[in-house]
């Protein structure tokens, strides 16, 4: 006789996958605190690194006109980068 009461992995792996789609849907209330644990953010793709590098967003700098009331502060940012 196998035991019907013990949830097998799938059945599981759906919950889980369940709770964190409704947790993901909550987390979009304005105002809403939503929490995760560690394995339920690795899930909901908490933790993908997809930011450009650095060397991808100076090239995406080139062509783009300055204006001159923002040049200050591109001293400031390039005396930043040089420190």
């Amino acid at each position: 006789m196998t035991d019907t009461s013990s949830p097998t992995e799938e059945a599981i792996r759906a919950y889980g996958d369940d709770l964190i789609r409704r947790k993901l849907i909550d987390a979009e209330i304005p105002g809403a605190v939503v929490e995760f644990d560690p394995d339920e953010a690795e899930r909901a793709g908490a933790f993908v690194e997809d930011a450009l590098s650095e060397a991808d967003a100076r090239d995406a700098e080139d062509g783009v006109e300055i204006e001159p009331a923002d040049r200050a502060k591109l001293s400031l940012f390039a005396a930043a980068r040089n420190a």
